[in-house]
């Protein structure tokens, strides 16, 4: 008889935060963690985001600095600052790259990716880990216009559960504190969410312009 199903999260950051935000929800990590260590073994939970390095203060801080005391395997890397075809400063980031190849290091190790992310991008990485033995979750929502998710990487995807689908069983509840990431925004309304997003941008851009 085999044992309980071996886990492993993959989550994009950026585009978490944009579709739960698209939904008007937040997510509660703790609960996330929980929920999905009920449903076997699970052996990692990385999230993935980049940072401004350099920036006096940085929103994402706090709920990274929790993550990595609460379970999450966090990865990050320093922004890019570039200069558009108008003349504007921009910075962004982008972690497909460090999230695929942690997929692929790790896919031999376990039954089941939950990839959190509805960037189109990942479907060339979903096929490779099936072709793995390793049955892909893909989670973002059609629920909003336009749809957060690509078509080619929902088609691809084992499963696709749509994230409001899982509000009940990870997101905070709206009588609770917000957690400091949003105390802290709120105070500094000035400035923009690190995860803010652009559109037209791939789903785990992250773009700040003056």
């Amino acid at each position: 008889m085999s044992g309980p199903s071996k886990i492993a999260l993959f989550i994009d950051g950026a585009n978490l935060y944009a579709t739960a935000k698209t939904l008007n929800f937040d997510i509660d990590y703790k609960r996330l963690l929980s929920e999905f260590q009920s449903r076997g073994t699970l052996l990692r939970a990385f999230y993935y985001t980049a940072i401004i390095e350099d920036q006096e203060y940085s929103s994402i801080r706090p709920l990274v600095d929790w993550l990595d005391y609460n379970g999450y395997t966090v990865v990050t890397k320093a922004t890019k600052e570039f200069i558009d075809v108008s003349g504007r400063r921009k910075v962004k980031g982008n972690m497909d790259i460090e999230l695929a190849v942690d997929a692929m290091e790790l896919a031999e190790h376990i039954d089941q990716m939950v990839l959190f992310s509805g960037d189109g991008d990942f479907r060339p990485l979903v096929e490779a880990v099936q072709r793995r033995g390793v049955r892909v979750t893909v989670i973002s929502t059609i629920a909003s216009q336009p749809p957060m998710i690509a078509d080619e990487l929902r088609r691809q995807a084992d499963v696709f559960t749509d994230l409001i689908e899982l509000q009940a069983k990870i997101g905070r509840n709206p009588s609770e504190r917000p957690p400091p990431r949003e105390r802290e925004s709120r105070s500094r309304s000035h400035q923009l969410p690190e995860h803010e997003t652009t559109p037209g941008l791939k789903g785990n851009d992250s773009v700040l312009e003056d």
